[in-house]
């Protein structure tokens, strides 16, 4: 069973109107809700402090409404306007329970946040502060919180105008408050309650995604980025191990192919060659050891016996060398390989068309081409086909789209941080910082 507060009434000096004690006995300052005078009743008398001609207005959360937040019945019993030097503006209510004492619900025109007082002063942790296991950031510095309104009743002698100084520190869910004045130096750690949260204890509404996001706010996509990344992780290890295990090249075909001295075109087939996989790679190497400032373009085509489809490819082994102003250089292996992808199983015969040419004048550096190939000896051809082999393009392409939700979701935490960051009095820190770019700082 909930405690019931003691409420006491008064009568306002100012106004006349009845003014309601919930916390009486702990209650030192009371603002009547009617016209917002300040009234002092710590000595049991109603004392008039300061009067205010203009009335308080309309209160998201009236006073005396009951909520509940953490299993706990909480009532509202005080509320303040207060602001940056009349910038920034938030709302302050002073929540109260006989048994667990007072807490601050916060409303920063995007979110509510559930506050408590600490009654030990937090430690130094770094550039940061530390309340037990969470470690908090610096986030605003150097403030000027001051009170712009106040209705109902405070446990110390709060007054419209009152300033304080203020810094704050922030962690995922959470922010440090500390405020100072020439009396005394308070700390407060305030939870940032989910819009279901505000709304199922006091029926207030807030956005649900507000943005920019609130100081405190956690990213949303934080914590999927470290499961998503161990999974992508484990996807790219299974498929790259998978890749090299499961694609054994198998030698289907072997063959020494002439080349013609004066430099005609030439066709060689071979086969048959068998295909026992539903659908498999070919690949096809060729080696001209004797080409020297020449190419030889070759133009493959796996014929199907039995349907007589085509699957074509071409490549060109090439070697030159030469020398030019900067010295000698040299360009190409004289070896040439090509894939043949998706190939169904069947009978087929490889169809070779090539032809041999020789760069003719190696003192510059782009030259005529002649029909002629003249080299010492007969130059070949030495051609291998082999079914299978590591599709590594294909690879490459899968680990993009596994790789794709893990950098969708670092993305958007990144761009969530920097949107946060940026309102922070020291900046963006972090891998927001580390992502930003020329533009962002101008």
């Amino acid at each position: 069973m909930s405690a019931q507060p003691a409420v006491k009434a008064l009568a306002c000096p100012n106004c006349g109107g009845t003014v309601s004690l919930r916390a009486a006995g702990y209650t030192v300052t009371v603002a009547c809700e009617y016209c917002g005078s300040l009234l002092d009743v710590s000595q049991g008398e109603v004392r008039l402090l300061q009067r205010y001609q203009q009335a308080v207005g309309r209160l998201a959360i009236p006073l005396g409404t009951r909520g509940r937040i953490d299993g706990i019945e909480w009532e509202a019993i005080g509320h303040l306007d207060r602001s940056e030097g009349g910038s920034y503006p938030w709302e302050e209510y002073l929540l109260f329970n006989p048994y667990h004492g007072y807490r601050w619900l916060m409303w920063d025109g995007r979110g509510w946040s559930f506050g408590e007082m600490l009654t030990q002063t937090p430690s130094y942790d770094g550039g940061g502060m530390r309340v037990g296991d969470t470690r908090f950031e610096r986030f605003f510095v150097d403030g000027r919180a001051q009170v712009d309104a106040v209705v109902g009743e405070f446990y110390w002698r709060v007054k419209r105008g009152e300033r304080v100084k203020s810094d704050s520190w922030v962690a995922p869910g959470f922010m440090l408050s500390r405020e100072e004045n020439e009396q005394e130096v308070s700390w407060t750690v305030l939870r940032l309650l989910t819009a279901a949260e505000a709304e199922a204890a006091f029926g207030v509404a807030a956005p649900r995604d507000p943005w920019p996001p609130l100081p405190h706010q956690p990213s949303p996509y934080r914590g999927a980025i470290a499961p998503i990344g161990w999974i992508a992780a484990a996807a790219l290890l299974f498929t790259f191990v998978a890749m090299i295990v499961l694609s054994g090249g198998r030698t289907i075909a072997r063959a020494t192919l002439p080349i013609a001295a004066d430099g005609r075109e030439q066709s060689a087939t071979i086969g048959p060659i068998t295909l026992h996989a539903p659908w498999q790679q070919v690949q096809i190497r060729a080696r001209v050891p004797a080409v020297d400032n020449g190419w030889v373009d070759l133009d493959y085509a796996l014929v199907d016996r039995k349907t007589q489809a085509r699957y074509e490819a071409g490549a060109a082994a090439e070697r030159y060398h030469g020398v030019d102003s900067d010295g000698s250089w040299s360009e190409g292996s004289g070896g040439a390989r090509v894939s043949v992808a998706s190939v169904p199983a069947g009978s087929y015969d490889l169809v070779v068309d090539y032809k041999g040419n020789r760069w003719s004048d190696t003192s510059q550096v782009i030259g005529a081409f002649s029909q002629d190939w003249r080299l010492a000896g007969q130059p070949q051809i030495e051609l291998e086909a082999v079914s299978g082999g590591a599709l590594f393009g294909n690879w490459l392409l899968a680990a993009l789209l596994i790789a794709l939700p893990f950098g969708w979701f670092l993305f958007r935490h990144i761009r969530f941080e920097q949107a946060r960051q940026d309102q922070s009095d020291v900046g963006r820190t972090g891998l927001a910082a580390m992502f930003t770019s020329n533009s962002d700082d101008d």
